[in-house]
């Protein structure tokens, strides 16, 4: 079973985690951010990933906190559910149209934590939520996953479309990423570890 559970408390967030890779796309999310909460749906139904995530922060003072943190526990539970990458495609790739949004991801899990963020929203918020907090949301997943990640905006003038382009993109190239093979047990590397 490729699952993990990761807890996290600071004095800015308390976040329960409970992560399965091999799941349905199942979802039971609650972070009193809204957007933030449906981001992350569909991330979990495009990756076919089951994951319940509860988490209290300072939202009162900002959104930054808790999607940060946020990032870093679900990259954990990653790096965790994977334990040594045998079998695994590692890589995931996606082109992700979404009306007018059009967005290219790219992933390895390869041990080595690198975002490239080539994202220009053409407004600063949807609602109450700052934009600029999915860039730092996936800085954190990539650093605590070991992800390399590169999300690239091909065209998109709706800012809630661009988001969800790329979250469900994401989501499409993490299924695709954490895919076991179930007749090679290899690590995928010539170096022999990730």
């Amino acid at each position: 079973m490729r699952i993990a559970k990761i807890e996290r408390s600071t004095n800015e967030t308390t976040i329960n985690l409970e992560l399965n890779l091999d799941g349905t796309g199942k979802s039971k999310i609650g972070t009193n951010i809204p957007f933030f909460d449906h981001m992350l749906d569909q991330l979990v139904f495009h990756s076919s990933i089951d994951l319940e995530l509860d988490a209290q922060g300072d939202i009162g003072i900002d959104f930054h906190h808790t999607v940060e943190d946020c990032g870093i526990c679900l990259g954990k539970a990653f790096l965790e559910a994977m334990g040594n990458k045998k079998g695994i495609s590692r890589y995931g790739f996606f082109l992700l149209p979404m009306d007018d949004a059009l967005v290219r991801v790219a992933l390895d899990f390869s041990g080595r934590s690198f975002l490239n963020w080539k994202v220009r929203f053409p407004t600063n918020r949807v609602g109450t939520f700052d934009l600029e907090l999915v860039r730092e949301f996936f800085n954190a997943f990539g650093m605590h996953s070991g992800a390399t990640l590169h999300v690239e905006l091909l065209d998109g003038f709706n800012s809630h479309h661009i988001s969800e382009a790329i979250f469900k993109g994401i989501g499409r190239a993490i299924k695709m990423a954490v895919l076991k093979n179930k007749t090679i047990e290899s690590i995928p590397s010539t170096k022999g570890r990730l």
